[in-house]
């Protein structure tokens, strides 16, 4: 089928009800990330099994990011943000209604699992709908505003709004407080611009769903959409990773308290709202790879040990030492903030697809986290968790050295941007 071009002209500020909206969603969504873990087990499960529901929720959200990009190429990103919002807002009545006063593991794990298909389908269908709409030369900062808004929400300003809403409503009724800002947020989400949107474009020509010999072909032919995937996953698996473990670590282990846990963790956050920012626009005129792979993998890599020293040695004596370890950690992973920019590039006249690959690696990051604490922890503790988690990031930084862009995009670059830093062994 012939598919007509489209030019991306479009600034991201066109965008402001779905960055409004997407805040607000992920606000809700993240509300219970510093407590949902002890919830649980005050419920009666055990941490490990804790670990295996965030492992399923986690399975659940990589099928659904992998079926954001190209389920917007078929249907378009109104009804793919639409079903996001369905999808979180019926299982999470289920879990709250049936499963949490049943204390029945197993329906927590049916329907905290389905909630998984939920954000990814929202959040990723956004994030679709602005690099195929954005112009190239703002699709770096257009990813820093949404990843802005995705960890502004999920989980710092979630967990503020927990820390005032907690001893007002208790842990239970907090739940139905982040159920309202998901509403919310859902319905600013659909408000698309009308005109020019890939809503519009695709109401002209509807691509078909990639059958499994053309997605084998496309990998055949673009291996770094591969790379994307797996960079993308190994990103935020820590992040996904500690909320399961570091909340007893912090609490149990090291005897801080727990408004200490959750402060440590909304400085994570904060700082890494600021730097997403920054990072996104600086990308933009010095190196996506390079960005990537220096301050995201190396960098992680670095923060990943700190993170677990530094509160060992200096929790109870310097909270300097302390919260900086955790806005370092913050610091770094915004440096992956550029793949959003750089996966679409990979296959342009498939933006839906490319950006398939990059949401499934984000999806995958939800199970591989959870995961890499249910096999390690009981045998390495810790410690040994926490230096999976950097090797990981180190090896990311080194498969983004591999990731080759069209060579097209590298004459215009040179165009649109400065001279790269000295310190920059890469090109975009």
């Amino acid at each position: 089928m012939t598919r007509l071009a489209h030019v991306p002209d479009k600034s991201p500020f066109d965008f402001s009800f779905q960055y409004i909206g997407l805040l607000l969603f992920m606000i809700g969504d993240g509300v219970e990330v510093g407590y949902l873990s002890p919830f649980l087990v005050k419920h009666g499960l055990t941490e490990h099994f804790v670990a295996l529901v965030f492992t399923v929720y986690g399975f659940a959200a990589a099928v659904s990011a992998w079926g954001s990009g190209v389920l917007c190429d078929r249907f378009g990103c109104r009804k793919v943000i639409f079903a996001g919002v369905l999808l979180w807002i019926v299982p999470q009545i289920l879990f709250l209604a049936v499963a949490v006063p049943s204390h029945s593991g197993w329906q927590i794990l049916l329907t905290y699992g389905v909630r998984g298909f939920g954000y990814p389908l929202l959040a990723y269908g956004i994030l679709t709908l602005l690099v195929r709409e954005v112009r190239i030369t703002q699709r770096g900062l257009a990813s820093g505003l949404f990843w802005f808004c995705f960890t502004c929400g999920l989980p710092t300003l979630g967990t503020v709004v927990a820390s005032y809403s907690l001893p007002v409503f208790g842990e239970y009724g907090t739940f139905w407080v982040a159920f309202v800002a998901v509403i919310l947020g859902g319905g600013l989400s659909l408000l698309l611009p009308r005109e020019g949107t890939a809503e519009a474009s695709l109401g002209r020509s509807q691509a078909a769903l990639p059958a499994p010999r053309e997605l084998m072909d496309v990998i055949w032919a673009n291996p770094s959409l591969v790379l994307t995937c797996i960079v993308r996953a190994i990103n935020s698996s820590a992040t996904h990773g500690i909320i399961v473990f570091m909340p007893f670590y912090f609490i149990s282990t090291l005897g801080l308290s727990n408004s200490q846990w959750l402060r440590f963790l909304e400085t994570i956050f904060a700082s890494n709202i600021v730097c997403n920012l920054f990072f996104g626009a600086l990308s933009d005129r010095v190196s996506w790879r390079g960005t990537i792979m220096w301050v995201g993998g190396v960098g992680s890599g670095v923060a990943s040990f700190l993170l677990y020293w530094v509160p060992a040695h200096f929790g109870h004596i310097s909270p300097i030492a302390l919260y900086g370890s955790a806005a370092f950690f913050g610091l770094t992973l915004a440096g992956y903030v550029p793949l959003s920019a750089l996966a679409p590039s990979l296959l342009p006249d498939r933006k839906g697809l490319a950006m398939s690959f990059l949401n499934f690696g984000a999806g995958c990051s939800v199970w591989l986290g959870p995961l890499i604490v249910y096999i390690f922890q009981p045998f390495v503790g810790v410690g040994g968790v926490m230096a999976v988690y950097a090797a990981l990031f180190v090896l990311s930084g080194l498969l983004v050295y591999f990731i080759k862009l069209p060579p097209e995009l590298d004459a215009t670059s040179v165009v649109r941007s400065p001279p790269p830093s000295s310190l920059s062994f890469v090109r975009h």
